[in-house]
């Protein structure tokens, strides 16, 4: 094209010529020292009235000079390429105030340039007064245009089943056509990914974050990235999901190696959670305000803690450790907490009654539901202390809410100065939910004496006394004294009601 343009032949400009064209102009000093009109005048006014002026054919002129470095960055093409895309791009979000649906209308152009032009259009773009949403969610675009494992969740690294005997564990290793190049490559993406993230809460979604955390460490990207990826998930970790966690174990820290057997490691990285849970308790720790965040998470815990239950080569140690990192306070129920370890349990059978009493031991029997504790009461992998703690703690639930409920009804009737007359459905009302309770109390009171009767079996086969028999004999005494002063302070108030009579084991109806 420059012999044609030499010779007089009319030269056809174009945005997929014109970078290569000013810059081999460039190099051969075609300047208008030598000619008026020559080829560096020509493409210069080309590129300024012609390709910046178009959106699509700015994008092809950039992406023409990924091949000319570092001539068309020392020309300023790239330079000016970049600014006019940005000034597009915020002019039309910033011309409506707000996000709409056709705010990401330039991310698919954009998606496409390299990573160092794509930063720098990134970067100006923000600086133009971008809402950090728009700028979070073109990252997040671009994430999953150039690395593939963000949309399959990673799978092909590690894969997993559980079958009816054992579980069956395989890792499968990349792809051998993927060169060391790529790989870096990729990891060079992720870093500057990541560089770019908007400081702002929100910005992003906790679960591009975990995306993000996995593919890194597929890659192997560099320490200080990691842990800049397990603080800003843990900031955001109230809207993260469980399966989200389950980030894969399948790289040997010290080797880099993929493993070859499931008996080195367990299938999930339970530390790298750890450590996001650390975080998360100190944003709290500072902020001292929010307590919702808490128990959300204690719930997303719980959760967590039910799936890698399932796994045969978690330690009792990893598992107590991550259950126990929340304070007592952030838990208002232990109902999940109990379904992590009725799963532990089971998938674990031949833990020692020690490890069994070590591992309930998390759990608060008083914040387990009715529908929980008569699981519990019936659950054969539970120690028996700890369904007896379980049976103690709602017989004395049961006991304060029928307490609570007489009281209330003699408040009721003792602040009322005028006799009101009551209906006949608000007493039968009464009479069914106070029947319910006492149902219920009988039920407990019936699995206590199942319970005692199958202790006295086993331990009469033995001999000689064990200092477990003689509390257990403390605790049936103490019980029959309170069945007694129960039964005698129910005498004392009923003698002044006859409607009223009632023994401990056998209650008839109000009416």
């Amino acid at each position: 094209m420059i012999l044609q343009f030499c010779y007089g032949l009319p030269a056809d400009l174009n945005p997929n010529n014109i970078a290569a064209l000013r810059c081999a102009s460039e190099y051969l000093e075609m300047t208008e020292e030598f000619e008026d009109g020559n080829l560096i005048t020509k493409a210069e006014a080309f590129l300024t009235f012609v390709v910046l002026a178009s959106w699509k054919d700015t994008i092809t002129v950039l992406k023409s000079c990924e091949t000319l470095s570092p001539w068309a960055e020392n020309l300023q093409i790239v330079r000016r390429c970049c600014d006019s895309i940005a000034y597009k791009a915020s002019r039309e979000n910033s011309s409506t105030g707000e996000i709409v649906s056709e705010e990401s209308w330039w991310f698919d152009d954009v998606a496409t340039l390299r990573i160092d032009h794509f930063m720098r259009i990134t970067t100006a773009i923000r600086a133009k007064g971008t809402k950090a949403e728009i700028i979070g969610k073109c990252i997040m675009h671009y994430a999953g245009k150039w690395l593939p494992d963000m949309d399959g969740g990673l799978e092909g690294l590690r894969g997993y089943v559980f079958g009816k005997s054992e579980l069956q564990f395989s890792v499968l290793r990349r792809k051998e056509e993927e060169s060391a190049g790529q790989n870096k490559e990729q990891r060079t993406i992720i870093e500057s990914l990541v560089s770019m993230l908007p400081s702002q809460n929100g910005a992003v979604s906790c679960k591009f974050l975990l995306q993000m955390l996995k593919t890194a460490m597929v890659y192997s990207a560099s320490p200080a990235l990691i842990t800049d990826l397990e603080k800003r998930i843990g900031l955001m970790l109230e809207d993260a999901n469980a399966n989200d966690l389950l980030i894969p174990n399948y790289k040997d820290e010290d080797q880099g190696l993929m493993l070859n057997s499931p008996e080195q490691r367990t299938m999930h990285n339970i530390d790298v959670v750890q450590r996001i849970l650390d975080y998360f308790l100190m944003h709290e720790q500072q902020q001292q305000q929010q307590k919702i965040g808490k128990t959300t998470v204690s719930k997303l815990l719980d959760n967590y803690l039910a799936e890698i239950a399932r796994d045969p080569n978690l330690s009792i140690t990893k598992f107590q450790a991550l259950a126990e990192s929340l304070p007592e306070n952030a838990r208002s129920c232990d109902d999940g907490l109990y379904r992590a370890i009725d799963i532990y349990l089971k998938t674990h059978p031949s833990l020692s009654e020690h490890d069994r009493r070590r591992l309930c031991k998390i759990m608060n029997c008083e914040k387990l539901s009715f529908d929980a504790c008569m699981h519990a009461a019936q659950n054969d992998r539970l120690p028996l202390r700890i369904v007896v703690q379980v049976l103690f703690s709602e017989q004395a639930k049961m006991r304060m809410a029928m307490q609570g409920k007489e009281s209330s009804i003699i408040a009721d009737n003792s602040e009322q100065e005028e006799p009101r007359p009551s209906t006949n459905t608000e007493i039968k009302n009464l009479k069914s939910e106070l029947e319910n309770v006492k149902t219920k109390m009988a039920e407990l009171q019936n699995d206590y004496s199942d319970l005692q009767q199958e202790y006295e079996k086993i331990t009469s086969k033995h001999k000689n006394a064990s200092p477990w028999i003689l509390n257990w004999r403390k605790i049936k005494n103490s019980l029959h004294v309170v069945a007694e002063n129960d039964d005698n302070g129910d005498g004392q108030q009923r003698q002044n009601k006859p409607g009223f009579r009632l023994s401990f084991r056998r209650r008839r109806s109000v009416s």
